[in-house]
């Protein structure tokens, strides 16, 4: 099935359809045929070696980079939190306890949120979950900017936490079904860069807008609220998953998105398309036509899925400890150790634009040496980096220490959003996902507390090592029950 054309847009566009057409012919049948087992077997065969043979175009990158900035705002919104809370603790008089609530309001609903997803997420579809998200987080921020009390804001806070909770769990397996097979590191792994570079949109916002405005953490809770025109104007042109159209049978819908596609990278790239592989097997397992939730659910632990949901469970759990144990408890611990650079801006904002820059060579790094080996050498670095800031002795140090350690513990994110999507067969990819993210919050959560006592008895040095042990359990995880998925199909890796 190679191309023979000229190089002229609409000749390329009208001979793409053509080999189309070729490409299906084998195995179309009626709508009505959408049940029987070897039609379902051939087309879910047929639209994964069509996606996985596309070239790496502008095409892709669009629906990455809508993707990737609905990501950017939910880092935004963990990182705003910050500096709304001691404006809002003075306008409102807020007790210490409502402060609390404050702090945790988005992590409470992002929790719920996640949970959300598990029930859902493969049975709703990716698109419309992405784009209701996106118009429900903007509506409760925009809503929140007018509170009139604490326990108003606090409210919607929480439920923009729900929609930040089902967004960011989305658009990870929404993303790994469209990414081509040998760019699928780098394709996914890039949300882990947009959502860090909202903390530095966060940063930047609550120095020069929340602290030098009048109302300025109104107008904050404005901009933050933007989402909603993204959501509006992309409405009409971010296409659903195939593969999802294709767990739920609606094979000729996956046909025709698969078609829009090609049509759009042969008018991008003026030249033939790739073969398809005529050698792609795959059998849908037939197992996971799921009729409810608990279905869902105990699917994760059938024993074919048995070892990869503890491996991505301990994962998540041990990243999300290691991440809030080391970044967002350090520039306490720092402070109490007499060093005060922790409280400058300049340190705020190099740590964080270290997080962002950390991301992209680990996303690379996974194409190269796969995804559980890219995890093992930037956790391996990070703590060694944790190990230097335990003993730092000077300002110096822990700049030094301190950006080592936000470069390579947040690199190491990069591996794990594309590894957690692709070890998940289609119908349960978004229940996977969710559910490790339940995990998440979990670790996120208890490690201010558990660091708190830590530190109690082990002091400064004590806490660190600590983490580290925490870092090393996810490193033997994943040495020892972590697949390669490297330049694999996904349906080659479920199957």
């Amino acid at each position: 099935m190679f191309f023979s054309t000229d190089p002229g847009v609409a000749t390329c566009d009208a001979l793409c359809r053509k080999a189309m057409v070729m490409a299906v012919s084998s195995s179309s049948q009626s709508s009505s045929d959408t049940h029987d087992d070897g039609r379902a077997a051939a087309a879910y065969a047929e639209v994964a070696a069509r996606l996985d043979r596309l070239p790496f175009t502008s095409v892709q990158r669009g629906i990455l980079l809508k993707g990737g900035l609905t990501t950017t705002f939910d880092g935004l919104d963990n990182g705003i939190v910050s500096f709304l809370l001691p404006i809002v603790t003075g306008v409102f008089s807020l007790s210490g306890v409502e402060q609390g609530f404050l702090g945790s309001s988005s992590l409470i609903g992002a929790f719920a949120g996640a949970i959300a997803v598990s029930f859902i997420g493969d049975r709703t579809g990716r698109r419309n979950l992405l784009l209701y998200s996106m118009a429900f987080y903007s509506a409760a921020m925009i809503v929140g900017a007018v509170s009139p009390d604490g326990a108003f804001l606090i409210v919607t806070r929480v439920a923009a936490g729900v929609a930040i909770g089902i967004n960011v769990n989305i658009i990870i397996p929404y993303l790994a079904e469209f990414a081509p097979v040998k760019q699928r590191g780098h394709f996914v792994g890039s949300l882990a860069g947009f959502f860090g570079f909202g903390f530095v949109l966060a940063a930047l916002i609550g120095y020069f807008v929340i602290q030098t405005m009048d109302q300025g953490w109104r107008i904050a809770q404005l901009i933050v609220g933007l989402p909603i025109i993204l959501a509006v104007l992309w409405r009409r042109n971010l296409p659903e998953s195939p593969r999802y159209l294709l767990s739920k049978g609606r094979i000729d819908e996956a046909r025709a998105i698969i078609d829009d596609l090609e049509a759009k990278v042969c008018r991008v790239t003026g030249k033939d398309l790739p073969p398809v592989d005529a050698d792609v097997r795959y059998e849908p397992d037939k197992h996971l036509s799921m009729r409810s939730v608990l279905e869902q659910f105990a699917a994760l632990w059938r024993p074919k899925m048995l070892r990869q949901t503890i491996l991505i469970w301990v994962l998540w759990f041990c990243f999300s400890f290691a991440y809030y144990g080391f970044l967002v408890f350090l520039p306490t611990l720092l402070v109490d150790k007499g060093l005060t650079i922790s409280e400058s801006f300049g340190y705020s904002i190099v740590i964080e634009v270290a997080q962002v820059l950390g991301y992209y060579p680990a996303a690379v790094l996974s194409e190269r040496l796969d995804r559980k080996w890219s995890i093992v050498v930037f956790l391996a670095a990070s703590a060694l980096s944790a190990v230097g800031l335990a003993f730092a002795g000077g300002n110096v140090q822990v700049l030094i220490f301190g950006i080592a350690l936000a470069f390579f513990l947040n690199g190491a994110y990069a591996p794990l959003y594309t590894y957690t999507p692709e070890v998940y067969p289609t119908p349960i990819r978004a229940t996977g996902v969710g559910a490790s993210a339940v995990f998440s919050r979990v670790g996120a959560a208890l490690a201010p507390i558990i660091m708190g006592a830590t530190y109690t008895s082990l002091k400064f040095s004590g806490v660190f090592l600590t983490l580290c042990a925490v870092i090393a359990v996810a490193v033997v995880a994943v040495v020892t029950m972590g697949v390669s998925t490297r330049r694999r199909s996904l349906e080659e890796i479920a199957g």
